[in-house]
């Protein structure tokens, strides 16, 4: 966590009240000299004490509006010609400049302030300007906003489409790490990942004092990967974890130098855990053989692998259209209705904000996603077929708990390859006319009428999908947590 990649919104400099009297200082300075005048001069003018007059010029005191009017008129000039008139390039580039000498970004930066003086060169001040413009820009860049997110999780979902969330690359490098073992098949246990952990160089420390904010954190000094001692009931894989900490090794990862190359990283990691844990080629005997007999199923994948029906079915999307020739879609949808991931190449048409962003949008009512939460049995499989404006799907959902609620899990297709998976004789059909709002989103006219302005409901707000990410090269992480945690462990033998 060597670099602050993310840092919170700086906006261009603001003028308070400070900033103000500088501008009017300048303007003012500026007014005098390109008249020729001395402080003296102006002082019998209008009254005013030489040093007040040099307080104000230099922005350290405020001028009454009084004083601003004499002067004005002393010099020739509209009250608005000194208020807000233009300047020369000089007196632009000294107020700009003091302007981010005074900014909250400054400050934060530890960038120091210079002295500027009548006779600061000007190519001195264009170069101090230009810097601090820079710096603004940059920091500006780096902001990971909710709007940014979204962006750049778009793009990266359109290159996995174009792909069919394939990576040949970092199926070679699993295969790889999987021969130095030895692996021999089946479910890829905790003994393994311990071992590969050692192969790589690093050791396991469990712990009981994890940092919050983290689900593992890697000591690149001691080569050490610390894991919480006591694995959580619900949420990720221990196995999972360790193989994500050990992919930022394995794949040569720098901290990221923006929100985009942060998401890339992750689902290059993700991806590598997946590809080892379900390797390619077991996975892909199992997937033909379930196509072969009209029998394709997720349940057998994360039976033969010992790993949850959601990382099951994730890892079909990275090989079910490379080696089948099965486009399909994956979803994971939020009990509230909203989703919190997506992926496709089939053609389904997910709900999306105006910049493309799919998380956090509702999802149809009558998608198989939301219509398994008012299933009785949440503990079985639920398959239906969807008629949509991009045309009939085919979906099978799991609902799994996780530290957030219940999240429903969707794998499907479109409704010509439905033929090879277990569970499409289904009889249960939905029609969802989505985007359009007549479908669900538009209240029955019964409950309109009867409650129709009569209500004023009090939203929770969505923290996740509106606060801009924290700052660090890591967004969500307390750095100072981390290092905290790490230099309480540094002496541990």
């Amino acid at each position: 966590m060597t670099l602050s990649s993310w840092q919170r919104r700086q906006s261009a400099p603001k003028p308070d009240l400070a900033d103000d009297a500088f501008r009017l200082g300048r303007r003012l300075n500026a007014l005098r000299k390109a008249r020729g005048q001395t402080l003296a001069t102006v002082s019998d003018a209008v009254g005013v004490a030489p040093s007040q007059l040099s307080m104000i010029e230099n922005g350290k005191r405020e001028a009454k509006l009084s004083t601003v009017q004499a002067l004005a008129e002393h010099y020739g000039v509209s009250l608005d010609a000194v208020l807000e008139g233009p300047t020369s390039k000089r007196t632009q580039l000294e107020i700009e400049l003091e302007g981010f000498m005074r900014s909250p970004l400054a400050a934060s930066r530890g960038l120091p302030a210079i002295r500027v003086g009548p006779r600061t060169p000007n190519d001195v001040l264009e170069a101090m300007v230009a810097l601090h413009r820079e710096v603004l820009r940059l920091s500006e860049q780096h902001i990971a906003t909710p709007e940014e997110a979204r962006r750049a999780n778009t793009i990266l979902r359109d290159q996995m489409r174009d792909r069919g969330n394939y990576y040949g690359e970092l199926e070679a490098k699993a295969s790889e790490l999987l021969r130095a073992l030895g692996y021999r098949g089946g479910p890829f246990t905790s003994k393994e990942a311990t071992e590969l952990t050692r192969h790589l160089g690093f050791e396991i420390r469990y712990v009981d004092d994890l940092p919050h904010s983290t689900r593992s954190v890697s000591d690149l000094r001691n080569h050490r990967i610390y894991l919480a001692r006591e694995a959580s009931s619900v949420g990720h894989d221990r196995r999972s974890v360790l193989l994500q900490a050990l992919g930022h090794h394995v794949l040569g990862h720098q901290p990221p130098a923006d929100y985009a190359e942060f998401l890339a990283q992750r689902v290059e990691t993700n991806y590598l855990a997946g590809a080892i844990t379900l390797p390619e080629a077991g996975v892909v005997k199992l997937l033909r053989a379930g196509a072969a007999a009209r029998d394709l199923d997720i349940d057998t994948i994360r039976d033969a692998y010992g790993v949850s029906w959601e990382t099951a079915a994730h890892r079909v999307t990275n090989l079910a259209t490379k080696h089948l020739g099965i486009p399909v879609h994956f979803v994971k949808v939020h009990e509230t209705g909203t989703v919190y991931k997506a992926y496709e190449n089939d053609g389904t048409l997910f709900p999306m904000d105006p910049t493309g962003a799919i998380e956090g949008q509702p999802v149809c009512r009558q998608w198989a996603s939301r219509q398994i939460f008012e299933k009785a049995a949440l503990d079985r499989s639920f398959e239906q077929y969807t008629d949509t404006p991009a045309g009939t799907y085919w979906d099978t959902v799991r609902v799994e708990r996780a530290p957030g609620g219940l999240y429903s899990i969707a794998l499907g297709t479109d409704f010509v390859n439905a033929k090879y998976f277990r569970g499409r004789e289904t009889r249960v059909r939905r029609k969802s006319t989505c985007p359009d709002e007549g479908c669900c989103r538009r209240p029955p006219a019964d409950l309109l009428s009867a409650w129709g302005g009569r209500v004023w409901p009090s939203a929770r707000a969505r923290t996740h999908m509106l606060a801009a990410l924290p700052p660090g090269a890591f967004p969500g992480v307390d750095e100072t947590e981390v290092y905290t945690f790490l230099q309480a462990h540094a002496a541990d033998g």
